[in-house]
């Protein structure tokens, strides 16, 4: 597989669809007169950009974000402008590529070590007499 950035970096612009509503965020009165809100719409199976093998592994990696279209829609409504709006939506866009070409690190298997492993035996060992000290004494 490629290197994630690389196929991040490349020039989706002509792809994405940008649709614009009314945001929910700060802006006060602007709130109910101004369409702030950006969605952008990525339809996966008409990509020129991407070869099948990449559409396939995003449709695996994607499944549960995409429409019945196959579209993969990612909003924002975080700034007060249009355009701040459409910066963050395609910024996360980028980055979701990015994370959907990441293989992800394996994992190290790991002991405790054996100081680790006394300080908890002795640690069990005080919160049991400490609640047998609780107890009534038996006769």
């Amino acid at each position: 597989m490629k290197d994630p950035k690389t196929i991040a970096s490349r020039d989706f612009l002509p792809e994405l669809q940008f649709q614009t509503s009314r945001s929910s965020g700060p802006g006060g009165q602007n709130v109910n007169k101004l369409e702030t809100r950006v969605t952008l719409r990525f339809n996966l199976q008409s990509s020129n950009v991407l070869n099948e093998e990449e559409k396939e592994h995003l449709v695996k990696k994607w499944e549960k974000q995409l429409t019945n279209e196959g579209d993969l829609l990612i909003s924002s409504e975080a700034h007060r402008t249009q355009l701040r709006n459409k910066d963050e939506v395609i910024a996360k866009f980028r980055k979701a590529v990015e994370q959907a070409f990441t293989k992800p690190k394996p994992r190290k298997k790991t002991k405790p070590s054996k100081g680790a492993i006394q300080k908890r035996l002795t640690s069990k060992k005080n919160h049991s007499e400490k609640k047998d000290m609780r107890k009534p004494p038996k006769y």
